[in-house]
């Protein structure tokens, strides 16, 4: 019953993946590289994050 109320972990980590891609492109838009190669490795880790967590709950269906 209680878990209707749980928030998803994954949610704000595709959120917060998805922000960091904006800004690699936009650095990249901009002629950045040094930006854009750091957002980029952020989102990477933050990917990787994401399919951590996903990777049990793929195992228990």
């Amino acid at each position: 019953m209680f878990s209707l109320f749980k928030q998803d972990p994954t949610k704000k980590l595709n959120k917060s993946y998805e922000d960091k891609l904006e800004s690699a492109i936009c650095a990249q838009k901009n002629g950045n590289t040094n930006d854009f190669s750091m957002f980029t490795e952020e989102a990477l880790n933050i990917r990787k994050k994401i399919q951590a967590l996903e990777k049990p709950a793929k195992l228990k269906a």
